[in-house]
């Protein structure tokens, strides 16, 4: 069992000795409602209650565009649900996410707001969060984040003909759209009757925005059954090799602001909304910074903890500075195979090919110059710069491009399809709100209506 579920087991039923015994005595202390039971895990009522203030927070000023606090409650609860299917996912099939690693997520926060981890801290404090549960959200993120990039690296490829061909259909044109949607959802193996009521349910959402009773937006937040509805629906923009075939032809023939009919998809009903429209292949040259080097590695692993590889990286760095040529280091001791031949030699890449803090160290080091230690995720780096120069990256950055947005198509329907699968297997007890016996995701039934129609 759960070790959260069985704290909060144990603590019902201690609560319950003193009632009988101590109950005319004291006050007790409230005790932690459970949300929703998740297979073995649980969401507890506090965990709950965050969310949905981060996002009446988030929404400040504009809470007629938000629904029901019921409802709303159950999209979050629903987000919440999908992130504890997730991270048991991660866990069980072998993605880790090390302390430092949380605690470097941490730091970039900090400095991403101008501000010190204590101020943060601080910060937190005062908003009546706690560091700790702060700590475990960012630790989630990172484990689902890690355990999508590992599903993108198994089930994911483009090839080298599909990009020839996406370039090919692209240079007539380079429009981009900027979309939003709203899905009414259908489960798999769809009764007439459940078709009928999403039918009945988007043709009602259409009719309030075609009447301008509901703006897009409000109506996203309100009725989409998306994991995107609390942003409006907004899926950013799209070029048409991201767009499904049949929805890039109503593109071609709609302007900003228009939205489509309800279309049927393999997930339910849609309502598509063209927002704005641009046309990138208008870009001048794409002029950026390039840098050769050549660096040692020193990797971290169950055999050599993160001190032992930290000092025999300073030891390797003395060694140069004391006259051994960098070539004969790497050969004799640097962990990269793929460039040990080279004589560590990487090649020209752009500031952040290889990461944040390896892009920062070499970009901060003169031509010739070799750095002190570089932590990264993959060890210790020792770093010489050997040059730097000017590219125009556009036709390299534009295959690129293409390579992104098609790979990032498919995942984004492997990724759903794959949610889709884990949310319907799932065990989902809900203890809180409306339905609290049911076992199907929670969405609005009530159908819209417009104003005297």
């Amino acid at each position: 069992m759960n070790n959260r579920f069985a704290r909060a087991l144990t603590a019902g039923v201690l609560a319950g000795g003193l009632l009988i015994g101590v109950a005319q005595a004291q006050e007790l202390q409230p005790i932690d409602r459970i949300a929703a039971v998740v297979d073995e895990d649980v969401i507890l009522k506090t965990e709950l209650d965050r969310a949905v203030a981060n996002i009446l927070g988030q929404y400040a000023g504009r809470s007629e565009q938000l629904p029901p606090r019921d409802v709303l409650e159950r999209q979050v609860l629903e987000r919440l649900i999908l992130l504890k299917l997730q991270v048991a996912q991660a866990q069980g099939t072998g993605v880790r996410v090390t302390d430092q690693e949380i605690e470097q997520a941490i730091a970039g926060i900090a400095q991403s707001n101008r501000i010190s981890v204590d101020q943060l801290r601080q910060q937190l404090a005062r908003d009546g969060s706690s560091f700790a549960d702060f700590r475990n959200s960012i630790r989630d993120e990172l484990l689902v984040q890690r355990l999508r990039q590992r599903f993108a690296q198994t089930r994911v490829s483009v090839s080298e003909a599909e990009i020839d061909a996406a370039l090919a259909a692209q240079a007539n044109t380079g429009t981009q759209y900027h979309l939003a949607h709203i899905l009414i959802s259908l489960p798999e193996g769809a009764t007439a009757e459940q078709i009928a009521t999403a039918q009945k349910k988007v043709d009602g959402v259409k009719t309030l925005i075609d009447k301008g009773e509901m703006d897009f937006n409000a109506a996203a937040v309100r009725y989409s059954d998306s994991p995107n509805a609390l942003e409006g629906g907004d899926l950013g923009w799209r070029s048409v090799d991201e767009i499904p075939a049949a929805f890039a032809e109503l593109m071609k023939s709609m302007k900003a602001g228009d939205v489509t009919q309800p279309l049927r998809g393999p997930s339910g009903f849609q309502l598509l909304k063209l927002v704005e429209v641009r046309d990138a292949s208008k870009a001048g040259p794409q002029m950026v910074t390039q840098y050769h080097a050549r660096h040692i590695l020193v990797r971290v692993s169950d055999k050599i903890t993160e001190a032992q590889a930290k000092a025999k990286a300073e030891t390797l760095r003395a060694r140069i500075a004391g006259g051994a040529k960098f070539e004969d280091v790497v050969k004799e001791s640097s962990e990269d195979l793929g460039t040990q031949a080279k004589g560590g030699d990487l090649g020209w890449f752009t500031r952040d090919e290889f990461g944040p803090e390896f892009g920062g160290a070499v970009g901060a080091l003169a031509d010739n110059e070799i750095s002190q230690p570089v932590h990264t995720s993959a060890g210790y780096h020792i770093v010489q710069r050997l040059g730097t120069r000017e590219s125009d990256m556009a036709d390299q950055s534009k295959r690129a491009q293409v390579q992104e947005t098609i790979g990032r198509r498919k995942l984004e329907e492997e990724w759903n399809r794959f949610l889709r699968e884990k949310r319907s297997e799932a065990y989902v007890d809900f203890r809180v709100g409306k339905g609290s016996e049911s076992n199907q995701p929670g969405t609005e039934t009530t159908l819209p209506t417009a104003k005297g129609g």
